[in-house]
């Protein structure tokens, strides 16, 4: 994954608006990305298909209904969708629970740094309620957000703003007064049509154009995120 300095336009003072911080999931806070699309293709040998890596990852932020779909019109009618998905339930389950799951870097200390200046924070996922319980309980961030938003909350998953209204709503924080973080494509999308500014942090897929227009900022990791934060409540 190439470099992405902080862009030298932004200083502390384009932070200062900054009143709560939603937060992806899977790619951003959690090293999930990889297990779940190893994940997806283990599934896919068990079923006797060969689903490669890059077909999986063109999974990366969609909607369930969403993933479904492309499957489905992948490897046609007879393919063995629902079968398929549960499989890949049980292996990701199973790479959990045997400590393969790690925090991104610079997650607790952004946590931490938010906890001192009060700010609330939220999770905006399109992971289920009961993957997303069970990965952030884990890692023991279960209980450091405010509101935990997932797919099983909304009707419309991401790029749909739905998810990111529903969790500033949550925390009770208006939309343009909130910073999004996210590492995916779709998410970058949703929280730019719910009209809140938004920081990609790229985790498996390089950044679009679109994704780049539409971002506040493009950065390695979240220290960065962390710095300025700090640099504007100081």
């Amino acid at each position: 994954m190439p470099g992405y300095p902080f862009p030298h336009h932004l200083t502390a003072s384009s932070f200062q608006a900054v009143k709560g911080v939603i937060f992806d999931m899977d790619g951003l806070l959690l090293d999930s990305e990889t297990l779940a699309m190893d994940a997806l293709a283990e599934a896919g040998t068990d079923l006797g298909y060969d689903v490669p890596l890059a077909f999986c990852r063109g999974m990366i932020g969609m909607p369930a209904d969403t993933c479904r779909q492309m499957v489905h019109d992948t490897y046609g009618t007879d393919f063995p969708l629902e079968r398929f998905f549960a499989l890949q339930e049980e292996h990701l389950r199973r790479y959990v629970d045997s400590d393969r799951l790690v925090l991104k870097k610079g997650v607790t200390p952004l946590l931490d740094l938010l906890d001192r200046l009060s700010l609330p924070r939220a999770i905006a996922t399109s992971s289920s309620r009961y993957r997303t319980d069970h990965h952030l309980e884990l890692v023991g961030l279960l209980t450091r957000f405010d509101a935990i938003v997932t797919r099983d909350d909304v009707t419309r998953g991401k790029p749909n703003p739905e998810p990111y209204l529903t969790a500033a709503e949550k925390i009770g924080i208006a939309p343009e007064a909130c910073l999004a973080l996210e590492d995916s494509h779709n998410g970058a999308r949703a929280a730019h049509a719910a009209g809140i500014p938004v920081i990609v942090v790229p985790d498996l897929l390089a950044p679009t154009e679109d994704v780049r227009e539409k971002a506040l900022a493009i950065v390695d990791d979240l220290d960065h995120v962390r710095h300025w934060l700090e640099q504007a409540h100081a």
